[in-house]
């Protein structure tokens, strides 16, 4: 994008009020439009995540009553509890269907705009694209139910233990993945050795075969030795997001980074997880919900740095 076109599709946000949050160093413009009013075309979300023209973010996230968008309505008709609806949008202007640290950072901004309260103890519903979200406070910040995660490709999973095969430009062979959905769509790889993962090369997006139909982020995953300490499972990652590129953090990536070890680490695995990311530190937890499945808890910081306006 040149930057007169950056510059007409950020005068199409003129006026509006914005704040710069993040959640573990993966961050996000955040604007309220409770009435669902502003409409933000994809041009101007590229143009406003710009880190040398525009803001700079990882993502936009419009917070909007759910009342106020078709797509939401039928969630809240389900959950009547989710007021607020985060309508995500990756750095490209391409819509996703949520994140994890963005839901975090959601919710931060929506205490801070006193357009929620979140006392401790309480939980507070969120709708997305991928469903309702419970998210309670913690003393670090906020934990999050994701919901349940699952395999993209069962059979093939459980059969062989890796469904795809996994290129990127620093790796000297073709890795396998796992496909998991955690809300999002992640095709997760295990590495050896910590040269792998600090010397990744993720300047461009990672091959996936088969290319799943909508896409996917890619984690590299290293266990650490030993895997489990104290009861707590440790593994680093790093991530390169769809529609964004190589992110300092990725909160559904974790979680989906996490369950893939903690199938190929085999029975007697545990249910808690630290997840090591460049822009800190995530924990995740897996536990049988009272729907009887097994969901996934994403649990972090949440720091709001900045407001502004367009001009």
């Amino acid at each position: 994008m040149n930057s007169s076109a950056v510059a007409a599709d950020l005068t199409s946000l003129t006026g509006v009020a914005f704040s710069k949050g993040h959640g573990t160093g993966n961050d996000f413009i955040l604007i309220a439009d409770p009435e669902g009013e502003q409409q933000i075309s994809a041009a101007a979300v590229a143009a406003a995540c710009d880190r040398h023209r525009g803001i700079g973010a990882d993502g936009l996230i419009r917070a909007v009553r759910s009342q106020a968008l078709p797509e939401a309505r039928e969630l809240l008709e389900r959950h009547p509890d989710a007021e607020w609806f985060m309508d995500y949008r990756n750095a490209d202007g391409s819509i996703s269907e949520m994140c994890g640290n963005g839901v975090r950072v959601f919710v931060q901004f929506l205490l801070d705009s006193g357009l929620v309260a979140l006392a401790p103890g309480d939980v507070l519903g969120i709708g997305t694209r991928a469903g309702i979200k419970w998210v309670s406070r913690t003393d670090q910040g906020f934990a999050v139910d994701l919901g349940p995660w699952s395999f993209s490709h069962p059979e093939t999973a459980l059969e062989r233990g890796v469904d795809s095969l996994v290129t990127a430009d620093s790796l000297d062979v073709t890795r396998p993945g796992l496909s998991i959905s955690t809300g999002n769509a992640h095709t997760v790889v295990a590495l050896a050795q910590r040269s792998e993962l600090d010397e990744l090369a993720l300047h461009r997006a990672p091959v996936v075969e088969p290319v799943p139909e909508n896409g996917s982020n890619v984690e590299f995953a290293l266990p650490h030795d030993p895997l489990v300490l104290d009861g707590i499972a440790e593994i680093s990652m790093r991530v390169f997001e769809r529609g964004v590129g190589e992110t300092l953090s990725c909160g559904t990536g974790a979680c989906a980074a996490a369950a893939a070890t903690r199938f190929w680490a085999g029975a007697g695995a545990p249910d808690l997880w630290r997840v090591n990311v460049p822009g800190g530190v995530l924990g995740v937890r897996f536990f049988t919900a009272a729907d009887g499945e097994e969901h996934v808890e994403l649990s972090g910081p949440a720091v709001i740095v900045a407001q502004g306006v367009f001009g």
